[in-house]
């Protein structure tokens, strides 16, 4: 059978270095590509003219994003009434058709015979894009994301007469396959340029891997994952309330899942189920917080009052309702009848000495209610991760039973060999084929495209829309025809909205991204070109890592960070501010670090959290392999919004509470290609006085005038602090790396 995947060991072979005996050649690079060939004249091209498709005339037709005009014949630039005749039925024919149209009445025209009649039902028409081919395949690796190549077939290997998957044409944002009157695509065009920079190459190299045996998505399977997700999340809502008086901790259940995945050696993307240890530190760490109260940010005396008088009720109820020893009664309840009566005889108290009581209350009471609250806690972690464990199980059975009703087999899936060979990095592979695809409806609400499977909606502006859209023609080559890219978008969407959690804003900060000028930025000063944790939702670049691959892949992800191991290539991390995640990255970053000696460097974005210091923050603030560290203050550096592909515009950007460590963390040969100098330094800081919020936004716009709270961003932004060695600011140290 035909491996209807991700992509084969042949569909890789064109990414392969020439081989090389030792690690001293030079960095590889990208070939020049063909050109596609265009179907309409360059001068129409540039006046903002491309070829559509009607789905209600089964016809193509021309459209003009700069001015919304319509035409069913090719368009004769200055002999067009926009006014009298808004979709140019009456415009004159082109001069070769004109004898053949000559027989029909005025305004008729001859209907064009139907192309590719034979569609899936989740497929878009595109326009045919030829491509030449050339005659030999280079020596050299070539970026698989290329476009105007074939990527995936070795020209050398081509038999006569074997169809060839044709490579992703120029990209149009328009090109949906839907009416234009939805759209408005200059401002997307703009937006495009703005948000995100796909044409940008790869230097990430990489040894060859083979394809991973993920099961392939499926809108069912999707759909039932995020049911059991949902019911799980209730599940931890009520056991927290029903056990400990509290509410879940905000973003504990997605940091759970984050902290979980470290570990986890489990079969399902998104749920844990064989971890070790069963009971999670981060989950068990954050109620552990919240208990007996949770503790929110003051600004004033009375709520400092009441937050103080809360607290020691709390504790004085928990230690009299559990199983504590006489000694811990006796203490937690002289400390709170103490409290007690300082606040019914002192009424001039200011917030500050509220807030100190506060304090002192849980340094003599917090270790007491957190030992008879320590098995309960305990139980509550264990309880939702046997409950993942089981709905893990479920989800697989029926993913099964959906493969082998499609005859196709997981079990017999042999591993492909492959070579011990450098290339550069490339979407990520799966080795079992993807099973025939139910429909998935697509319509358009304003600017908001709307995708619905079996009655659940996924909604995303139609400026990411059109992004997926291009990742998907660069990274996807197992549907040429985008049969199956409409349920896979449907998927990737309802993965992400579960994973964010129902609750407002919830989840988007764990998916932040850094601002666009400060891509460009890292691009050119110091050759940035991939980002370690992104998605197809947030990304700059076209190349990147993500947590999911078995759904990201089609649309260009190369996998789980904690599983890439590149061999050369710099690299931009902004990972979900989860600790048990970021210390496992710095142990990752520190281990290619010390086995590579091709160019290899990582710019960290981590937060600055002092109190008390995050274990990663503390290991490359010690590591050897630091360069530069800087440090942005908070509130004067904006993130872009983790849920960017359907907040508003006024909602992209948000003002970071905290401030940021950027950590230049590089070996020898690194540190030569890409120094932290100060001129580069300079630049890069320049970047952040770009307020993100002056930028043109892909959301949809709103009638409101944005953030009243916000402040201009301070002239002075940053404070940079030079941690090299005397040996690093004039040449690596090749005794010290």
């Amino acid at each position: 059978m035909t491996s209807e995947n991700h992509g084969t060991e042949k569909a890789d072979s064109a990414l392969v270095m020439s081989p090389t005996e030792s690690t001293s050649q030079a960095a590889p690079f990208s070939p020049s590509t063909s050109k596609p060939t265009q179907e309409l004249p360059d001068e129409l091209i540039q006046a903002g003219w491309s070829k559509c498709w009607s789905k209600r005339e089964n016809r193509p037709y021309y459209f003009n994003r700069f001015t919304n005009q319509s035409l069913w014949e090719m368009p004769v630039l200055g002999q067009h009434d926009v006014i009298s005749d808004p979709l140019g039925l009456n415009a004159a024919p082109a001069s070769g058709e004109a004898m053949s149209d000559a027989g029909l009445g005025n305004g008729q025209r001859k209907r064009p015979p139907l192309e590719d009649a034979q569609a899936g039902p989740n497929s878009f028409k595109r326009p045919k894009v030829e491509i030449p081919v050339t005659p030999t395949t280079p020596t050299v690796p070539i970026s698989p994301s290329t476009p105007g190549v074939k990527p995936w077939v070795n020209t050398t290997d081509d038999k006569q007469g074997q169809t060839s998957v044709p490579a992703p044409g120029p990209f149009t944002p328009h090109l949906s396959g839907l009416s234009s009157v939805y759209m408005t695509c200059l401002n997307w065009s703009l937006c495009f340029r703005v948000y995100w920079d796909l044409d940008i190459q790869t230097n990430a190299v990489i040894r060859e891997r083979a394809p991973a045996d993920h099961l392939p998505p499926h809108p069912e399977i999707e759909l039932q994952r995020a049911q059991l997700t949902t019911k799980l999340r209730q599940h931890y809502h009520e056991l927290c309330s029903q056990r400990e008086g509290i509410e879940p901790p905000r973003e504990s259940f997605n940091r759970w899942l984050l902290e979980r995945k470290v570990v986890d050696k489990g079969l399902d993307p998104l749920l844990p189920s064989e971890c070790d240890p069963v009971i999670s530190p981060s989950m068990f760490r954050e109620i552990m917080n919240d208990i007996p109260i949770r503790l929110s940010r003051i600004k004033y005396k009375e709520e400092a009052r009441k937050l103080l008088f809360k607290y020691a009720e709390a504790a004085k109820k928990m230690i009299d309702s559990r199983n504590a020893t006489p000694d811990s009664r006796k203490v937690v309840k002289w400390n709170v009848e103490d409290t007690m009566n300082w606040l019914r005889r002192d009424h001039s108290a200011s917030k500050e000495d509220y807030m100190d009581r506060l304090e002192h209350l849980r340094k003599q009471c917090g270790p007491h209610v957190a030992s008879v609250a320590k098995d309960s806690v305990e139980g509550i972690c264990s309880k939702i991760y046997h409950i993942s464990a089981e709905y893990v199980r479920r989800i697989r059975q029926a993913h099964l039973t959906l493969l082998r009703e499609c005859n196709i087999s997981v079990d017999g899936t042999e591993s492909k060999a492959v070579q011990d060979r450098l290339v550069y990095c490339y979407p990520a592979r799966l080795s079992i084929p993807s099973p025939p695809q139910p429909r998935v409806e697509l319509h358009f609400e304003n600017d908001v495209a709307c995708l619905r499977y079996k009655g659940e909606m996924v909604k995303v502006n139609r400026g990411h829309f059109s992004k997926l859209e291009l990742l998907y023609r660069y990274s996807c080559i197992d549907d040429p025809r985008f049969e199956k890219f409409l349920s896979r978008v449907w998927c990737l969407i309802e993965r992400y909205q579960v994973m964010f959690g129902s609750g407002v804003n919830e989840g988007s900060g764990l998916q932040g991204a850094l601002p666009v000028p400060i891509f460009e930025a890292l691009n050119k000063q110091f050759g940035v070109t991939f980002e370690c944790f992104a998605s197809p939702l947030n990304c700059y670049f076209k190349q990147f890592c993500s947590a999911f691959p078995d759904i990201d892949g089609f649309f260009g992800s190369r996998g789980p960070f904690l599983s890439f191991s590149p061999a050369s290539g710099s690299f931009e991390a902004n990972p979900p501010f989860c600790e048990e995640l970021m210390d496992t990255m710095v142990k990752h970053f520190e281990d290619l670090l010390e086995h590579s000696s091709e160019p290899l460097s990582f710019i960290v974005f981590v937060p600055e959290w002092r109190d008390p210091p995050t274990p990663a923050l503390t290991r490359m603030e010690a590591s050897r392999f630091r360069r530069h560290q800087m440090i942005v203050p908070a509130f004067e550096h904006e993130y872009r919004s983790g849920s960017q592909h359907i907040c508003k515009r006024e909602e992209i950007y948000y003002k970071s509470v905290h401030g940021t460590a950027v950590i230049f963390l590089q070996n020898n040969a690194g540190f030569s290609k890409w120094e932290p100098t100060t001129e580069r330094i300079q630049e890069f800081l320049a970047a952040y006085k770009i307020s993100g919020r002056s930028l043109p936004s892909p959301g949809p716009p709103s009638t409101s005038t944005g953030d009243k709270d916000s402040k201009p961003v301070q002239e002075h932004l940053a404070k940079s602090q030079d941690n090299s060695s005397p040996v690093d600011k004039t040449a690596p140290d090749t005794t010290n790396i």
